[in-house]
């Protein structure tokens, strides 16, 4: 069993649970906490860092419902299977991978300058005939395809390099040329896929789709992307934090 180092602090307005539950969470990402690895008991964790029970067991409660943390009758608590997963924040399917110490491999399917679809223009909010920017790409990790994505981008990125795009995230590419998503609407579904989604996917034809199609936007709400996303049924989980109105 690893024993990861924690620091609270105290004098810091940031609940004591929460912290706790950030350096945890932070250690399973990085990958100092393996899937499958025993998690420290709830009573020498409070032992340990001088924490009352209610305190840590509200931390790994936290870690529970992000799917981090595992609880078994008879086993104990372990790290969860290896699945990425996709917090309620706006990043990029490589830089979550990243984040959690794996390294991506992507395969550019296709790129076009002057591609045209009216659904995708409406999220761009141009004209439907606008030629538009269309890439798409199959992420894999290991052996794992894990994800079919298709973007599209207004025609002031035409000048995008796809080679690019093999190497690191869509994301990066466009904050570097300031072009900042900090919003975004997103629709999560489900669905059957395809026979060239299965055979990219390496899914059979019974196996279950999961999707997300993404519109974001800059801080002066100016559409930056639309994405409509494909992924591994058990590859690949939301997670999501909702908070009462």
């Amino acid at each position: 069993m690893n024993v990861i180092p924690v620091t609270i602090d105290r004098a810091s307005p940031v609940p004591l649970y929460h912290q706790l539950a950030e350096q945890l969470t932070a250690s399973i990402e990085d990958g100092r906490l393996q899937p499958g690895d025993a998690f420290e008991n709830e009573l020498a964790l409070a032992q340990r860092l001088d924490l009352s029970r209610p305190t840590v067991r509200r931390a790994i409660a936290e870690l529970v419902s992000r799917g981090l943390l595992v609880r078994r009758r008879g086993v104990g608590t372990t790290v969860a299977s290896q699945v990425i997963h996709r917090r309620d924040e706006l990043t990029s399917l490589y830089d979550d991978m990243v984040r959690r110490g794996h390294q991506p491999t992507t395969q550019v399917l296709s790129f076009s300058t002057v591609a045209v679809d009216p659904v995708a223009a409406e999220a761009l909010g141009v004209a439907a005939n606008t030629p538009l920017v269309s890439v798409e790409r199959l992420r894999t990790v290991g052996d794992t395809p894990t994800a079919l994505m298709h973007n599209w981008l207004a025609p002031r990125f035409a000048d995008l390099d796809p080679e690019q795009l093999v190497d690191t995230s869509l994301y990066a590419l466009l904050r570097a040329r300031g072009a900042r998503p900090v919003i975004a609407h997103q629709t999560i579904g489900a669905r059957r896929p395809g026979a060239r989604e299965r055979r990219l996917l390496g899914l059979a034809a019974g196996d279950p789709l999961l999707t997300m199609t993404r519109r974001a936007y800059a801080a002066d709400g100016t559409a930056v992307e639309f994405g409509d996303h494909s992924y591994r049924y058990d590859q690949y989980a939301f997670d999501v934090t909702v908070h009462e109105g």
